[in-house]
């Protein structure tokens, strides 16, 4: 049930979804002759594609979820293990070319990838269900099996979660998966914008890592004033950032992270 509630939510939690239902009312309300309520609902959904989609405020959102966590440094200690967050592979479209395809978030695969070449010993943990209820969908997972395989690393090396849908389930289930050993270090990577979540969910399943960020989108706080040169650009990131600022404020609500806004721990 919350699997579907969340779905709902996330479609009316992205500007641009809001900015089209705001638009589409309103002209139906004009055609109806309710003229002043159906022109203020035009008017607003313009006025949100113009500020969202040119204005810099759409970087802003981002980066206040992106510059949460800093790069990773070693600090010259391997790490033990390596978690991958799913939401990078199509996994259908692969299946159906025959062939890797890899959405805006593939940093996340090529983080993958040169974790396993640079820590030859280290496990590599690969999380990723179907990712909805009602189509049949693959799983992230075996393809990214497969990938690691192709590149070399050893199968023992390789541990496949492929039962999750939502971050949540993520930390959940690898957790319980890998079985981590006190004193072990392992680092978690996903999109930058999802960090403070995704540590937030770890957590709280008791599941200790450090975050690898990757998938940045913007150079940092110096985008913080760059203006877009098209409304799709800026609505894109709008939605990125809204969409997981809710999804912060859900998870905390609900108990499922112990802050609203996760960072590096205090040394």
């Amino acid at each position: 049930m919350f699997f579907y509630a969340s779905k709902i939510l996330g479609f009316f939690t992205q500007p641009s979804n809001i900015i089209a239902t705001l638009c589409v009312i309103g002209l139906a309300l004009v055609l109806l002759n309710r003229q002043r309520i159906g022109t203020w609902l035009v008017s607003l959904g313009v006025l949100l594609l113009l500020v969202l989609g040119y204005s810099p405020l759409s970087n802003v959102l981002l980066l206040s979820l992106t510059e949460r966590f800093p790069q990773w440094q070693d600090g010259g200690r391997a790490p033990d293990g390596v978690v991958v967050l799913g939401g990078a592979i199509d996994p259908d479209a692969t299946a159906a070319r025959n062939s890797l395809e890899i959405n805006a978030a593939g940093e996340r695969v090529v983080a993958m990838l040169e974790l396993a070449r640079r820590y030859p010993q280290a496990k590599i943990a690969f999380t990723g269900g179907a990712a909805s209820l009602i189509e049949q969908t693959l799983s992230e997972a075996p393809v990214a099996g497969d990938v690691l395989r192709q590149f070399g690393v050893a199968p023992d090396r390789i541990v496949l979660e492929t039962d999750s849908r939502t971050t949540e389930e993520n930390a959940t289930f690898t957790a319980r998966l890998v079985n981590p050993k006190p004193g072990e270090r392992w680092l978690l990577v996903t999109s930058a914008w999802h960090m403070p979540r995704s540590i937030g969910v770890f957590r709280k399943a008791g599941f200790d890592v450090d975050a690898y960020p990757v998938d940045w989108r913007t150079r940092g706080w110096i985008d913080a004033s760059e203006t877009f040169d098209t409304a799709s650009a800026g609505l894109a990131r709008a939605d990125i950032a809204l969409h997981e600022w809710v999804g912060l404020v859900i998870y905390r609500l609900i108990g499922r992270t112990s802050e609203l806004l996760p960072g590096p721990k205090k040394q």
